[in-house]
């Protein structure tokens, strides 16, 4: 590895000053983890919940540690071209952080990792735009679950309810959503009202850096057809393990 590419200053005189402290501090950091671990794994998420990562964060700390958002800095850090990466090939998997990408890097093997988030999937509750696993029908009649004080809010969401002596009570059946729609914001709200979880947080790992030759190789993600709570398939059994190259 060329001397220079350590030693590479980098300017975020394009990003908001505001924060430049933080954000000099965020490249210092990462580029310490260059240092520090083996391995650097491009990942994207589904359904992102900034709690389950927290809890990923305290489980993967001993040997890991994930950078989620202010792609534009990581990918500062990391160095967008040959000439500006901080180790060879960074640039390669910087040109992969679009969208709700991370980072993670590890000294867990490849085939732990992979078999770690080939199976991770944690229950969510689905927001809007997300499409529902299946149909909800609420008959009609009491909802003896809802409190009374909850009535109001129900009927804001479109539900046909009334109290009667203290019950909330619906006047008709009430379809809450079908199975292959999306879902609007007053569905979402009731399902989660409802305590129906229809989505998943998951990890999709998009392609990973070795320190050790500087290779570069892309891992296979069919998660847009695979994932519970993005087009209701709940099969996740190819998840990740098919066709993969080293990136050029």
């Amino acid at each position: 590895m060329p001397r220079g590419k350590r030693d590479k200053k980098i300017t975020l005189s394009q990003t908001d000053k505001k924060g430049l402290p933080h954000k000099q501090k965020l490249v210092e950091d990462l580029r310490k983890c260059v240092d520090k671990y083996d391995t650097i794994f491009v990942f994207s998420t589904e359904n992102m919940r900034n709690a389950k990562l927290k809890d990923l964060r305290e489980e993967w700390k001993n040997d890991s540690r994930f950078f989620f958002g202010k792609q534009t800095v990581m990918q500062l850090g990391l160095g967008k071209t040959p000439e500006e990466e901080y180790q060879d090939n960074l640039h390669k998997i910087s040109k992969q952080l679009t969208g709700q990408c991370g980072l993670l890097f590890t000294n867990r093997s490849e085939n732990e990792v992979r078999d770690y988030f080939g199976t991770y999937a944690v229950p969510e509750f689905a927001r809007s735009g997300v499409v529902a696993t299946e149909t909800i029908t609420l008959p009609e009649g009491p909802l003896p679950d809802f409190p009374f004080d909850s009535e109001v809010y129900l009927r804001k969401l479109g539900m046909p309810t009334t109290l009667q002596k203290g019950v909330v009570t619906l006047l008709a059946d009430y379809d809450v959503c079908k199975e292959g729609k999306r879902l609007t914001p007053a569905q979402a709200q009731i399902l989660k009202l409802l305590g129906k979880q229809m989505a998943e947080f998951r990890l999709n790992l998009k392609c990973l850096w070795r320190k050790d030759g500087g290779k570069v190789k892309r891992l296979k993600d069919i998660s847009n057809t695979a994932s519970k709570g993005t087009n209701g398939d709940e099969n996740f059994s190819l998840r990740m393990d098919t066709e993969e190259d080293v990136m050029d």
